[in-house]
């Protein structure tokens, strides 16, 4: 009775439960950290005999009639694949070579490379196969603990006809000989098929034998028989037989592939194998804007004084700005909050509520050491993204970049909440319960000339600069610097009245030295800054930022106790 057949492709399914895959490409050394990406239908094969034995499916030498035209027909046909993105890792480890050196035991560097697989890997023959040999197939395939080596545990099953299969992405060259968009190529080791080694191996033993120059018609004695025997070792008597045989017994007979065997280059996509760290997917983010966010200023020193000074407060928030805006235009058109321009290119008109660039000193050292980035308008998901891209900056005669990390994001009122001194600095800068109070923490430059009279006295200025944020006229503005009184009798004056405290008593002769125009920008009417006092009438909340350059630090307020 003849056996019935199936003519469906033979579909196996492996899966990696530890999510690693350890396997060397054929004629590679595990130090060059080669992945053998997908596992090549010589290993396939040879790793289905092996269990053969190793689970008692089989005894003996050879395999069972079955398991041979089953290996057979696999071995005629160039499977396909669907193929797993994978991710290239490795680790190292320091073997000992049991040699002395300088009286300690020698080792040696070894790379252990593998592949951190996450899903099934599939693998297809276009063939078919009687019950037989699908039964051995299947009790095979559900044996197998490993794939490559020893750690690379495997679950393997066959997929029934009823299960989809996903799309094929690495199939054999001969299929598709013109390169494909987006593919590209790599050499596994295959088993030649019965045929092809047939008429090999006759080739070979016939070339050997003509060499030996055996007497012809005559009985072979017993000494040419051995000289036979081992001139024809090298080449095994069929495929099964080449599958089985193992390295020691390739190095004997100095093959460096093993007989039976031959190369197919396979199209697969291009990055299979993604090496380092696995790439963020491009999604659309859906951050909830946030009004200010915080940026600590390290340098790899630890050194605090070798961070910028307070006076270089303009020329660094410049800087700051301008990476945010080269990092956000690379991806796509940088954020109108960041800018401060409408999609046009002109300046947005308004209550400047884009975005301020406050290089602040917190612990009252003189030298910048936190950065506040904040928006009335808030900073949404596209600005957040570049801020916390923002990793160095530099500063002038600095050797090495300055490191600029996220400290904190959220609403202004939370920058109190931070730790001392800082949340105290930053308290007298937000002021989230409001000040009736408030005094010049950076110079402050009026935006247009002053004159004795009029609209641009500097009083008005002031009032107009407040009009322009939607705050109400103040109830007075003082002049506190420059003035012609002594810096001590400035100091004794305000502290009289209770409206300088120890950590408002600002030096204002420091004001003189702070750099006043910007480098790439509009120049100051007047390179003068003044330290100001502004009394309201009803407590308001901060931040306040009045002035020539008061989104880059100039110009800021801080509320007075």
């Amino acid at each position: 009775m003849e056996r019935m057949t199936t003519d469906m492709p033979v579909t196996l399914a492996f899966h990696f439960p530890a999510g690693r895959y350890h396997a060397t490409p054929w004629g590679h050394h595990v130090n060059e950290g080669l992945i053998e990406w997908p596992p090549s239908p010589w290993r396939l094969l040879r790793a289905l005999i092996s269990v053969g034995y190793t689970s008692g499916i089989w005894d003996g030498t050879v395999p069972p009639p079955a398991a041979c035209g089953l290996f057979a027909k696999l071995a005629s046909v160039l499977p396909s694949y669907h193929l797993p993105t994978v991710i290239g890792t490795h680790s190292r480890h320091y073997m000992p070579t049991a040699k002395l050196k300088d009286g300690r035991e020698d080792t040696t560097l070894v790379f252990d490379t593998w592949a951190r697989v996450k899903t099934e890997t599939i693998v297809t023959w276009a063939m078919d196969m009687n019950e037989e040999e699908s039964s051995m197939l299947g009790n095979l395939v559900e044996r197998l603990g490993y794939l490559g080596r020893s750690e690379s545990w495997i679950l393997g099953r066959v997929m029934p006809e009823h299960e989809t299969v996903p799309q094929i992405n690495c199939f054999p060259e001969c299929q598709e000989p013109s390169a494909r968009p987006g593919c590209e190529q790599v050499s596994l080791l295959v088993p030649m098929n019965a045929d092809d080694f047939k008429s090999w191996r006759s080739e070979r033993v016939d070339a050997v034998v003509a060499k030996l120059s055996l007497p012809e018609g005559k009985k072979l004695t017993k000494k040419l028989q051995n000289t036979l025997q081992k001139a024809t070792e090298p080449y095994p008597s069929n495929l099964i037989d080449c599958l089985q045989k193992d390295t020691n017994w390739l190095r004997k007979h100095g093959w460096s592939q093993p007989p039976g065997s031959r190369r197919v280059f396979y199209w697969r996509q291009t990055g299979a194998i993604e090496v380092g760290a696995p790439k963020a997917k491009p999604t659309k983010r859906t951050s909830v804007p946030v009004k200010a966010m915080l940026l600590s200023l390290t340098n790899t020193s630890r050194n605090d004084h070798a961070l910028p000074s307070v006076v270089r407060t303009l020329p660094q928030a410049e800087l700051i700005h301008q990476s945010l805006v080269v990092i956000a235009a690379k991806n796509g058109k940088p954020a109108m909050v960041l800018t401060g321009c409408d999609e046009g290119g002109h300046p947005l008109k308004g209550a400047h509520e884009h975005a301020h660039v406050n290089p602040l000193d917190l612990d009252d050292d003189g030298h910048v050491d936190h950065v506040l980035i904040w928006a009335p308008m808030g900073l949404g998901a596209d600005a957040q993204t570049a801020i916390r891209a923002l990793r160095k900056t530099f500063t002038k005669g600095g050797h090495e970049p300055l490191r600029l990390a996220l400290a904190m994001s959220g609403d202004l009122t939370h920058l109190a909440r931070l730790s001392e001194p800082y949340g105290r600095k930053l308290e007298q800068i937000v002021a989230p319960d409001g000040a009736r109070f408030w005094q010049s923490l950076t110079p402050f430059i009026p935006p247009r000339f002053i004159k004795r009279r009029g609209k641009n006295t500097l009083k008005e200025q002031i009032n107009a600069e407040l009009r322009s944020r939607g705050l109400p006229d103040p109830v007075s503005v003082q002049q506190l610097a420059p003035r012609p009184t002594s810096l001590r009798s400035v100091h004794l004056e305000q502290q009289s009245v209770g409206l300088v405290s120890k950590d408002h008593n600002l030096a204002w002769s420091r004001f003189r030295h702070f750099i006043l125009s910007r480098r790439n920008g509009p120049q100051p009417p007047i390179r003068c800054g003044f330290a100001i006092q502004i009394e309201f009438e009803h407590p308001i909340r901060g931040p306040l930022a009045l002035g020539y350059a008061s989104h880059f630090g100039l110009g800021t307020f801080a509320k007075l106790d």
